[in-house]
């Protein structure tokens, strides 16, 4: 899908913040204007939410120059790790060598010694629903579906959810369906979903948010 200089810089801009802002992290949109298109750092922030912002766009770059060369998915999520995390964190681009937790989650994630099993098998079940995908909303059951899966396997030490919410797009993007940005304020209906395990719900909301983008991209087509 091609993406224009202005869309794109609009994307990167409203993934970055959302996306980062999930996290909690405190920078506001404007901010992140500021910090992903003029290279300015707003007053009184710290470097930490900087980088958190900042890395996606080279995060972004990565995905949109493999998004039609590669298959290896496992690959693709540890690249965007590496890059998210990006002086952020020591082990950025491989997974957990300890066990963790998810605030509020009533199951333990995989365990760190299981994890190369089980996003093997994961890539696996993506691969064997996508042959058998022939409509938009079947690749949105896959996205949907692949992120739950993601997110409870957990499998990196800290990341998890930028890293799987940028994957999203990845898979969206293959198929040249439009990306869509999860916002800050569908985060308390996201985190109920991936806590309950909706897929439907999950998918749901991924087809209005690919709606309200498919609107937005005719408003770039038609700009100027």
């Amino acid at each position: 899908m091609y993406l224009s200089e202005d869309y794109y810089n609009d994307l990167l801009v409203r993934m970055a913040h959302h996306s980062s802002a999930i996290e909690n992290n405190t920078i506001s949109l404007p901010e992140s204007v500021s910090i992903l298109l003029y290279d300015t750092v707003p007053a009184k922030k710290s470097l930490r939410e900087v980088f958190e912002v900042l890395n996606h766009k080279k995060a972004f770059e990565i995905l949109l120059d493999q998004v039609k060369q590669t298959e290896d998915y496992i690959s693709i999520v540890c690249e965007l790790h590496a890059k998210l995390l990006d002086r952020l964190h020591h082990e950025r681009g491989s997974f957990k060598k300890a066990e963790n937790a998810i605030l509020g989650a009533n199951f333990q994630p995989t365990l760190p010694s299981q994890v190369h099993v089980t996003m093997r098998q994961w890539q696996e079940n993506i691969a064997y629903r996508e042959s058998a995908a022939s409509s938009e909303q079947a690749i949105i059951d896959i996205a949907a579906s692949s992120h739950l899966q993601f997110e409870r396997i957990h499998s990196f030490s800290d990341g998890n959810g930028r890293v799987g919410r940028m994957f999203i797009i990845f898979l969206l993007l293959k198929y040249d369906l439009p990306p869509m940005v999860i916002e800050k304020s569908d985060k308390e209906r996201y985190i109920f979903l991936l806590a309950n395990q909706d897929e439907e719900g999950l998918a749901a909301l991924f087809s209005e948010k690919i709606t309200m983008e498919k609107d937005r991209q005719k408003r770039f087509a038609n700009k100027g």
